[in-house]
C-alpha cells in the first residue's frame, strides 16, 4: 500500500500535517465564534474534498484543545464518506463548566485523518463462533491492572 493518496481539495486553507509521521492534518475554522460553557456549534472549515473509493475521512479532536480547554467534537470521530463533496464542518463542544472559549478564523479546531476502509459483506447466520471474550461488553475487562504475587 502507498504511504499517501492524492486528494483533490477546494479550500481557503489547505490542511497541513504539523510533524512528519502525523496521522491527522489540521483543519481550521473559517469563522470567528465564542463557545460558552456547555455550548456546541457546527463550525465551518471551508474545506471540500474528493475522497477516492475505498477511503474515508475521520474528523477527530485536537488533543491540546481537549486537554487544556475542554473543547471536543460531539460526534467524534466524524466520518466523511468517499461520495461526500460538501464542506467539512466540525461539531465542536465546550465541556468546560466555567470558561468560554474563543475561536478565531484560522485557528486549528480538529484533525482530518484519511484512511483506507473496507466494505463488509454482512452474512446472516443463526449463531456466531465462540471467542475468548464472548459477549463481555462495557467494563468486562476490568479497570485496574491485575495484581500478581505480593503486589
Amino acid at each position: 500500500m502507498s504511504d499517501s493518496v492524492d486528494l483533490p481539495i477546494v479550500a481557503p486553507v489547505v490542511p497541513t500535517y504539523a510533524h512528519p509521521g502525523d496521522a491527522g492534518a489540521d483543519l481550521v475554522s473559517s469563522i470567528d465564534l465564542r463557545l460558552e460553557p456547555g455550548q456546541r456549534a457546527v463550525v465551518p472549515t471551508g474545506v471540500r474534498i474528493a475522497l477516492p473509493d475505498g477511503y474515508a475521512g475521520f474528523v477527530v479532536p485536537r488533543s491540546g484543545l481537549a486537554a487544556k480547554h475542554g473543547i471536543t467534537i460531539v460526534n467524534a470521530p466524524g466520518t466523511i464518506d468517499a461520495g461526500y463533496r460538501g464542506e467539512i464542518k466540525v461539531a465542536l463542544l465546550n465541556t468546560d463548566r466555567d470558561s468560554a472559549y474563543d475561536i478565531a478564523a484560522g485557528d486549528r479546531i480538529a484533525q482530518l485523518i484519511v484512511a483506507p476502509v473496507v466494505r463488509a459483506r454482512f452474512l446472516p447466520v443463526d449463531d456466531l463462533d465462540d471467542s475468548v471474550r464472548g459477549d463481555g461488553g462495557f467494563g468486562s475487562s476490568g479497570y485496574a491492572a491485575e495484581k500478581t504475587n505480593g503486589e
